[in-house]
């Protein structure tokens, strides 16, 4: 029979979830139960060793790479000679695997931890607050908790495609840490990982093909940006849209996709595969219906604004989901927020606090970057609100002369009496960094006519293209 252990708090995940267990909580005992992530099940989540700040690091490199090719217009000649591929990979992995291997000595050993267990294996419900624990070293532990707080994440997935599971493609678990760069890669998805690696790795020199089951890329994003970054990439990479993939094999020179487009049959072929077609939470891993709790049509555990779990559409106490779990907002950073919000509730459950009172933006770290917050203009629009909506092109800002963009926009849409901005949407050179302008104004109550009006911008710079379009909307 498996020993049951009893804590006062048991603790699903190492990603944001790691920074849950603190001081003020060394009164409590904590069970830490981490699967890990990837095919090595490396401690720490997503973000630090899958996700943010390892493609961030690439997507830099890349733009370093991709260089030499926009130089003839600036009446440059530079030349990309020469790219070192286990360089830039274990560059990258060489400062991110100590800080993984760290923190898990850190939890494991140190005199902070006291109270705090950890466990490296896959937990799943066995009953409303019972998990049983199939170690990765092949032990068994049934656990019990007064509370638990579910911050497990997510992972990517492969689609129904006949033999693609048996392909055995990558992911982004696996494409980052390759031995060699392919000479060609195929890949499948348009979303915001397919989009950022399709730059990244096009730009060190693979010849990448990437496949869109639509006929845009990053639909998730406003149409208008949606479409130019669909033109852009057409030009960079060999687009295929409107896509529909029927099967896939391995062949001796590499990989084979079948499939219709409009209408007829095709073939694409590539030395290895990328399959990026979106992630899921990890709720099916924890089998947390097995607990009566409510899961969403696409996997995610259903919790209320505090972040408490649902089951039968009703709070179940002391139970609390956050991040990739629980939120239709994959960001590292609205996973910390939650995080935050379930420590005080923990803590503090006669003060509970809210959770959705931001508005979430998005940014992708293709060439051009992408960004957005808030309503894009179709929704804004349907919403039944007069709105009225500003265009400025980068390339009518001395700025932009200066970088020769002609693709680049930003899009702003506001309330027509009030100037509330509704939404904002950027593509273009350093969109992503442009944007949190628009995100600190909608966060803070402050509106278009607020912010165009009463402060100096600086001249000539980038932040002129959120000024221009701005006063388009209070003049």
């Amino acid at each position: 029979m498996t020993e049951t252990t009893h804590y006062d708090i048991a603790l699903i995940g190492s990603g944001s979830a790691n920074s849950f267990p603190g001081p003020d909580l060394a009164d409590r005992t904590i069970v830490q139960i981490d699967r890990g992530v990837g095919p090595d099940r490396v401690f720490g989540g997503t973000c630090l060793n899958l996700g943010c700040i390892p493609t961030k690091m690439f997507v830099h490199t890349a733009d370093l790479a991709a260089t030499p090719a926009d130089a003839a217009r600036f009446g440059l000649t530079e030349q990309l000679q020469h790219v070192d591929w286990p360089a830039i990979r274990d560059r990258i992995f060489g400062r991110i695997d100590p800080i993984t291997a760290g923190g898990e000595a850190y939890r494991r050993d140190h005199e902070d931890n006291a109270n705090l267990t950890l466990l490296r294996g896959t937990a799943r419900f066995v009953g409303e607050k019972e998990l049983l624990v199939d170690g990765n070293d092949g032990s068994r532990q049934r656990i019990t908790a007064d509370t638990i707080v579910l911050g497990a994440g997510s992972r990517p997935v492969l689609p129904p495609i006949d033999g693609l599971a048996d392909l055995a493609p990558h992911t982004s678990d696996t494409i980052m840490r390759v031995e060699a760069l392919p000479a060609s890669l195929a890949i499948l998805g348009s979303g915001v990982v397919a989009v950022e690696m399709a730059h990244v790795l096009s730009a060190l020199g693979v010849e990448v093909t990437l496949i869109a089951r639509s006929q845009r890329v990053l639909r998730a994003a406003d149409a208008d940006v949606s479409a130019r970054l669909t033109e852009i990439l057409d030009e960079r990479v060999r687009l295929v849209t409107g896509f529909d993939t029927t099967s896939a094999r391995r062949t001796a020179v590499g990989v084979e996709l079948r499939g219709t487009r409009e209408g007829r049959e095709e073939t694409l072929r590539a030395e290895e595969l990328l399959v990026a077609v979106g992630r899921r939470p990890n709720s099916d891993l924890l089998d947390v219906r097995a607990a009566g709790i409510d899961v969403a049509e696409d996997g995610r555990v259903e919790v209320d604004a505090y972040q408490r779990v649902l089951a039968g559409g009703e709070v179940r106490e002391g139970v609390f989901a956050f991040g990739d779990l629980s939120s239709p907002h994959q960001l590292k950073h609205v996973a910390n927020h939650e995080e935050r919000i379930v420590r005080h509730n923990v803590l503090h459950p006669e003060q509970l606090r809210r959770s959705d009172t931001m508005p979430v933006p998005s940014g992708v770290f293709t060439h051009p970057h992408v960004a957005w917050v808030g309503m894009d203009e179709e929704t804004a629009r349907a919403s039944g609100r007069e709105v009225r909506v500003a265009v400025q092109e980068y390339a009518s800002i001395a700025y932009g002369w200066a970088l020769e963009d002609t693709t680049g926009f930003a899009k702003i849409i506001a309330d027509a009496e009030t100037t509330e901005i509704l939404g904002a949407h950027l593509i273009g050179p350093e969109a992503t960094t442009l944007i949190q302008l628009l995100i600190q104004a909608m966060s803070t109550g402050q509106t278009a006519r607020d912010i165009a009006t009463t402060q100096y911008w600086i001249h000539p710079a980038m932040p002129e293209l959120i000024e221009n379009a701005l006063l388009q909307l209070v003049d």
